[in-house]
C-alpha cells in the first residue's frame, strides 16, 4: 500500500488540472479492494436517471460527463465542486456542466441520482452517449465480472 503514496502526492500537486487530479487518485483507487455501489436505473420522458448508494467511508470518483445534467444527493458527503471540495449534508440539487468529472468521500451513507436528457433506451448505448470511458463505469466492468473499481459515475 505504502508504494501509492508517492503517486498521491501528484494528485494533489497544483501542476496538474482538476480533472487530472481526479484521474490520479481514480487510479489510486482502482488499487485496493471496491465497494459495490448498487447502481439503479430509471427511464421517463426522455430523462435517464442513474442512482448510487455510496455506503459511509468510501472514497469514489465519478465518469466525465459528455453533456450538461443534474445531480440530486441525499447524505453526507465531501465532494469536489466548481468552488472546490464542499461538504453536503441533507438534501442538494447540483447542476453540473459538461467535461466535470468529480472525486468525494461518503462521511455517512449517501444516495447519489444523476439525471440526464436522452432519447435512447438501453442502458448500455445510454453509458455510451453520457459519459466519456464508459468502459471503466462499475457496471460494466461488474457485468464482465470485474470488480476492481469504485467509481461516482456522475
Amino acid at each position: 500500500m505504502t508504494d501509492i503514496i508517492p503517486e498521491a502526492t501528484k494528485a494533489v500537486s497544483s501542476e496538474y488540472g482538476h480533472n487530472e487530479k481526479v484521474e490520479i487518485l481514480e487510479d489510486l483507487i482502482l488499487q485496493i479492494p471496491q465497494v459495490d455501489l448498487r447502481t439503479t436505473h430509471a427511464l421517463s420522458g426522455g430523462l435517464y436517471a442513474r442512482t448510487i448508494y455510496i455506503p459511509a467511508g468510501t472514497v469514489l470518483t465519478g465518469a466525465k460527463h459528455k453533456k450538461d445534467h443534474i445531480n440530486v444527493l441525499m447524505g453526507d458527503i465531501t465532494v469536489s465542486t466548481d468552488d472546490g471540495m464542499k461538504r453536503l449534508t441533507g438534501y442538494h440539487v447540483l447542476p453540473t456542466q459538461a467535461g466535470a468529472k468529480r472525486a468525494g468521500y461518503a462521511h455517512s451513507d449517501t444516495c447519489w441520482t444523476t439525471i440526464c436528457k436522452t432519447e435512447l433506451t438501453d442502458i448500455d448505448a445510454i453509458e455510451d452517449e453520457l459519459v466519456e470511458n464508459s468502459s471503466r463505469l462499475q457496471t460494466r466492468l461488474q457485468a464482465i465480472g470485474v470488480t476492481k473499481q469504485t467509481v461516482l459515475e456522475n
